[in-house]
């Protein structure tokens, strides 16, 4: 009883192991027939016999094939490939193609057909050139038969090739196994002008044949100087686009910079106790930031302060908002644009506009009308950004990029470095430059020291995360020519920073009104004894320091030009407590020091208000080794 026991388990697992060896999916043969013609064009008929059990291989198989190859220098080349027919079981089977890093993948079998479980007998004919290998002694076929990509076991490869008609072999290699590896599990025979190669041993997944055949020189009869250079320019693509771009964005940024970008020269800038030409406090923000600063809330607060000390409104120092209210006074007197805006949104005597978060919609509409009037009113009039300049420099640039990435044939490590090395150059870039270009507006040496130091310290530390991505894919770029056409896609980035910031300028008349907004700004900025000292100065009083406030504010140096009005009513003779404004409602006591708090911290209470913006959302004889030479590539199921 016990041996027929044992005859039934041993039966079962004999049934089990024959079972999991029927489910294997493999490829049973794989065989090549290639033709080489004097001109190097390599005619291939490539047979796989693959067996699928519905698991990898539903619908058929893919086959992934290089298109690129090392020459006899070790530079890398792109070959010619094109795919002449495709047959399963004997008849023409559907297909389709994809590119991939470095080559082109194809896809044997139809997305809505499923086959049947068994062997199938696939058939692809191609012809591919730019094979041949030159040397000074002799030419070369270094030929990967199947590939080091398969995901399947090979249980047998094979190719024969057949060389033009007399051509004599001088010598054959081969080698088996992973990639890199110098096996030699196969057996080469050559009889005339043909030369067969086959495998003594299986291959597992990722293991494969390749062979080399030494001809003499004139077997196949060498590319001429025409060929040679079209296929030299073929190569050099990421070159043309990487080098080649920068130094076409480069010179057209530089052009467009000295003929439109160039900063008229600044004129002799003297203190002075008023805005250039009477113009508005908000035009002297506009003008001084080439553009709004802010989002234009300062300019906005300035305007504000301006309409309450001529008395067309009164301003309501609230907890957490401001409010402005109508007086009865008449507009008798022309307004500038955007003053006119904003107090049109009180109309009438005792009308009141809040800023506050109840009010944030109307809030964010009035600024945007208050902005528009003063742009539409002025805009090139004073600074010129030469937008259309920078929009055809990043056009420019964009297709210097995208002909390296889409011609270039960079490698995956050589992509990652690109993308990483632009994405590095922008941001710390960016950052350095929106810094050094902040320093123009800082009254405070040691903050303008400060900020340079700290855009120094990003550009130190963005040149070293670039040294060490560059030195970190060294390891894995298999050329390292590609180093330079990625670096110029870099310089790329830079310079379209670079020009973004310095491409605009300012006009004639612009560059006589910054100059005297200097003046000014110098003015209100100046110690007491200065102001003293400056001939036909006007002497401080409550309407000079009001006069001036809207001003200082739009310049971002209230809080000085308020500290010597505190300075003045202190030792004057009508004493701090006596200084009342009409135009503010609030806490009047120490008035002087507060309203240079108040006064900047007015544009930060507008933005409190405004509503925040809607959210999104984003739902691979001497040297050799098994890989080598052209061909290869892999496949699997599909």
């Amino acid at each position: 009883m016990t041996r027929v026991f044992a005859a039934i388990l041993a039966l079962c697992a004999l049934c089990l192991t024959t079972a999991a060896a029927r489910a294997e999916e493999y490829i049973a043969a794989f065989d090549q027939q290639i033709v080489l013609s004097r001109d190097g064009t390599m005619t291939v008929t490539e047979t796989i016999d693959a067996s699928g059990e519905g698991r990898d291989i539903k619908r058929g198989i893919f086959r992934d094939f290089p298109l690129t190859m090392v020459d006899a220098k070790g530079r890398k080349q792109t070959v010619d490939f094109d795919l002449r027919s495709v047959e399963r079981d004997g008849k023409a089977e559907d297909y389709h193609t994809e590119s991939i890093s470095g080559g082109t993948r194809i896809y044997i079998g139809n997305k809505d057909v499923f086959l049947p479980n068994g062997m199938h007998r696939y058939r692809l004919t191609y012809t591919t050139g730019r094979q041949i290998r030159y040397f000074a002694d002799h030419d070369e076929l270094y030929w990967n038969v199947t590939g080091n990509g398969w995901l399947f076991p090979i249980n047998a490869a094979s190719a024969s090739v057949t060389l033009p008609e007399g051509a004599k072999v001088l010598d054959t290699i081969y080698f088996t196994g992973p990639l890199g590896a110098t096996g030699k599990d196969a057996t080469a025979n050559v009889s005339g002008n043909r030369v067969d190669v086959s495998t003594t041993r299986p291959l597992g997944p990722g293991e494969g044949l390749t062979f080399a055949i030494s001809l003499p020189k004139g077997v196949i009869d060498p590319p001429s100087a025409t060929q040679n250079a079209v296929w030299a320019l073929r190569d050099s693509l990421a070159y043309v686009f990487g080098l080649g771009g920068f130094l076409a964005v480069f010179l057209y940024y530089l052009y467009s910079w000295v003929k439109v970008g160039r900063d008229p020269s600044a004129g002799v800038m003297v203190p002075r106790w008023d805005a250039p030409d009477g113009i508005s406090p908000a035009l002297v923000n506009y003008i001084d930031n080439k553009g709004f600063s802010g989002g234009g809330w300062t300019a906005f607060s300035a305007a504000a302060i301006n309409l309450a000390v001529r008395g067309y409104v009164v301003l309501e120092d609230l907890t957490g908002s401001v409010s402005l209210r109508r007086t009865e006074k008449p507009v008798t007197e022309k307004l500038e644009s955007g003053e006119k805006r904003l107090l049109d949104t009180v109309p009438s005597a005792g009308a009141t506009f809040v800023i506050d978060k109840a009010n944030g919609e109307r809030v964010k509409t009035v600024g945007e009308t208050f902005r528009q009037a003063i742009e539409k009113e002025h805009r090139g009039q004073y600074y010129k950004a030469n937008t259309g300049y920078i929009v055809l420099g990043i056009v420019l640039s964009i297709a210097a990029v995208a002909g390296v990435v889409f011609f270039g044939g960079l490698s995956d490590a050589a992509m990652a470095l690109l993308v990483s090395g632009m994405i590095v150059a922008i941001v710390i870039g960016w950052m350095s430059l929106s810094m050094i270009s902040a320093t123009r507006r800082m009254t405070s040496l040691f903050a303008r020291i400060l900020l340079i130091i700290i855009a120094a310290v990003l550009l130190f530390f963005g040149a070293g995360i670039l040294l060490a991505i560059a030195a970190g894919a060294y390891i894995e770029l298999g050329d390292p020519h590609e180093y330079l056409p990625v670096y110029g896609v870099g310089g790329i980035a830079l310079l379209n920073i670079l020009y973004f910031f310095i491409m605009g300028a300012p006009t004639p008349l612009g560059r006589k009104m910054m100059d005297g907004i200097d003046g000014l700004r110098q003015y209100l900025t100046l110690a007491e004894k200065d102001r003293m000292n400056m001939a036909g100065a006007p002497a401080m009083s409550p309407q000079h320091f009001e006069t001036l406030l809207p001003y200082a504010v739009a310049l971002g140096v209230e809080k000085p030009w308020s500290n010597a009005f505190e300075t003045w009513l202190k030792t004057a003779a009508v004493g701090a407590a006596a200084y009342s404004p009409m135009w503010y409602a609030g806490d009047h006591r120490n008035f002087g020091e507060r309203i240079g708090g108040f006064s900047s911290s007015m544009a930060s209470t507008i933005r409190s208000t405004l509503p925040a913006p809607p959210s999104s959302s984003s739902s691979g004889f001497s040297g050799g080794s098994s890989g080598g030479g052209g061909g290869g590539g892999g496949g699997g199921g599909w």
